[in-house]
């Protein structure tokens, strides 16, 4: 009798893992399956769209109330729901240099686990700079940045030149070439009347606030300080100032994704034209008072 039983038992067991090897099996061939999309195929599997975007980069990207905003952050979700996916944003911390940044959240991710994205906002489309980064395709502008001279006209009614700033007080963003171009220039003609901030924001902010005559900034940086003021300062003035180390016409930016993922690129640009054509892109710049110039 028991050694019945335990025929009985064996055979039971036997039986049962050789009806169950199917499932694993097939088990096992789902999630290999899962493993292996790659590109788009996984994108749409996962429903969302990972962007990457700075923090603490107004106004295209920053933490204000209970989470992120900025036009960077209004354009990754336009630019998923264009695409018919939802948007997961992972906000990072500038590193070292951008080669770094590229690196971290868009080909390979930090060693701390966060990223990479599937695409990285906010990116100088340079050739030199892609040459250097060939494990990212950088492309897509969706914006000019540009260095200006935003300036109070009761103080400084008329620039045409950097000599016409000298005995007033300027302002200028730490760690910027438009700092260092402005401290530079003529042998360092200015450098003992230029107060340095830790971004332009606040930089543009003393202009307002009448610690400084003018602030060398971008586009974006002054605008943004104007946009946000109430009432609305019309003594300030956006001129150009072309200084050497400053790019003329400024500079593109557009995004980055890991080389490779054609299909995705295909999309992000079909996606971009869209939201040009429809008149989205524009509303997005208006909607944070700034200008939207050309690429």
């Amino acid at each position: 009798m028991t050694k019945m039983l335990e025929k009985t038992i064996g055979l039971g067991r036997r039986q049962w893992l050789l009806g169950a090897l199917p499932a694993l099996v097939l088990g096992a061939q789902g999630a290999q399956a899962q493993e292996e999309l790659t590109g788009m195929a996984r994108i749409r599997a996962s429903g969302a769209l990972k962007v990457a975007v700075y923090n603490a980069f107004a106004p295209f990207s920053y933490r204000a109330g209970k989470g992120m905003q900025g036009l960077d952050v209004e354009l990754g979700r336009a630019l998923a729901q264009q695409m018919g996916l939802q948007m997961t944003l992972l906000p990072f911390d500038a590193d070292e240099n951008m080669g770094d940044d590229l690196r971290n959240m868009v080909w390979k991710g930090h060693y701390l686990g966060y990223g990479p994205a599937d695409v990285m906002l906010h990116v100088p489309v340079d050739k030199y700079f892609q040459q250097n980064n060939k494990q990212a395709v950088i492309f897509a502008p969706y914006l000019r940045e540009q260095v200006v001279l935003a300036r109070d006209t009761r103080q400084l009614p008329k620039v045409g030149k950097a000599e016409d700033l000298k005995g007033v007080p300027l302002a200028a963003e730490r760690g910027t070439g438009a700092a260092s171009a402005l401290i530079g220039h003529e042998n360092h003609m200015l450098s003992s009347q230029v107060q340095i901030y830790d971004d332009g924001i606040k930089a543009m902010q003393a202009v307002l606030d009448g610690k400084a005559a003018a602030a060398y900034v971008t586009r974006a940086q002054a605008e943004t300080v104007i946009f946000q003021a109430n009432p609305r300062p019309d003594h300030i003035e956006i001129s150009d100032l072309p200084l050497q180390g400053v790019p003329k016409d400024g500079w593109p930016v557009g995004m980055a994704i890991k080389s490779g993922n054609d299909e995705l690129g295909k999309e992000l640009v079909q996606a971009l034209a869209a939201l040009r054509s429809n008149g989205q892109l524009l509303a997005l710049f208006k909607q944070h008072g700034l200008t939207l110039v050309t690429p």
